[in-house]
């Protein structure tokens, strides 16, 4: 009884070794990444070129939007973190491309733009909680007679590159036997002014982008948006993989935006009201599906197929 008893403590003291041991290698872990922004003496931000209202140059082309907003209130509370006030920002340009490679590279701490939380990205990087919900839809000229994605058939079909907009039409497409012709852009503003030069009948992309774009247009009213939501698109903040104290601090930062509101008036600044660089109004309330998430703010959510 007496033998069997010390084996079992012997067990139990192996067993609180091997937690603590965990324990200590799960601490050095969760440093990494603000030890690396310690040590580089910045933060880098990647952002976007044209992913207006999100992240894009604005005339002094300087990197602007509701996500850049969000994204330096997480700068912040890293320097509160740091205890260095002043750690300077460095910004990386990414395009839909290469946005995950960049944050798997850790070539950036965050990027700050319009990128879908997915299941096949969630494999090389990692995201905080959604700060908008978009879906997927066309942008087209008024008076093209396409109104439905059955309308695109034989049609010439673009997007951007690297996005789950382009890979959810390829599905369709395939799907209801289209045979539409798809093209590639290296941006939203490419794609945007290949339907404004007649070399696409369509643009398939994020409804809030297609407006965006629609809204910056020379004019607006020869563009409109149609047809059913393909996808449910939650944005978020993108950040390398395994590191799970840089994840928590900005994910506590985004809850604290969220309880007290000001990621609500951030929405409304960017989405209610003018923005530069024209003044445009993007009049869009915030929907529904964004509102409920914010009830029970999380970074977990439902998948799209890739």
């Amino acid at each position: 009884m007496l033998a069997r008893t010390g084996a079992m403590w012997r067990r139990k003291g192996f067993g609180c070794a091997l937690t603590f041991a965990m324990a200590l290698a799960a601490g050095a872990a969760q440093a990494q990444e603000l030890d690396r922004i310690r040590a580089a003496g910045k933060i880098v931000v990647a952002h976007r070129e044209s992913s207006f209202p999100f992240s894009y140059l604005d005339d002094n082309n300087r990197p602007v939007g509701y996500a850049m907003d969000i994204c330096m209130h997480l700068v912040n509370a890293v320097r509160a973190q740091l205890k260095q006030p002043e750690l300077p920002v460095e910004y990386l340009l990414v395009s839909s491309a290469s946005r995950v490679p960049d944050i798997a590279a850790r070539k950036a701490s965050l990027e700050c733009g319009s990128t879908t939380n997915t299941a096949s990205r969630r494999e090389q990087v990692d995201y905080t909680i959604p700060h908008f919900i978009s879906s997927a839809r066309f942008l087209v000229r008024k008076g093209a007679g396409i109104a439905r994605i059955e309308d695109l058939a034989g049609k010439r079909v673009i997007s951007t590159k690297g996005t789950t907009s382009l890979t959810e039409f390829r599905r369709r497409d395939k799907e209801l036997s289209l045979n539409a012709k798809v093209l590639e852009a290296d941006d939203h503003a490419a794609a945007f002014n290949a339907v404004v030069q007649g070399k696409a009948d369509a643009f398939v992309m994020d409804d809030v982008l297609l407006f965006g774009q629609r809204a910056l247009a020379a004019k607006p009213d020869d563009y409109e948006v149609v047809g059913k939501p393909l996808t449910i698109e939650p944005y978020a903040i993108m950040l390398a993989k395994n590191e799970p104290a840089f994840k928590a601090l900005v994910g506590d930062e985004i809850r604290r935006l969220i309880r007290t509101g000001e990621m609500q008036r951030l929405y409304a600044k960017w989405f209610e009201a003018p923005v530069p660089p024209t003044g445009v109004n993007m009049q869009m309330p915030m929907s529904f599906l964004l509102r409920d998430s914010f009830k029970f703010p999380s970074e977990r959510v439902g998948d799209l197929e890739e």
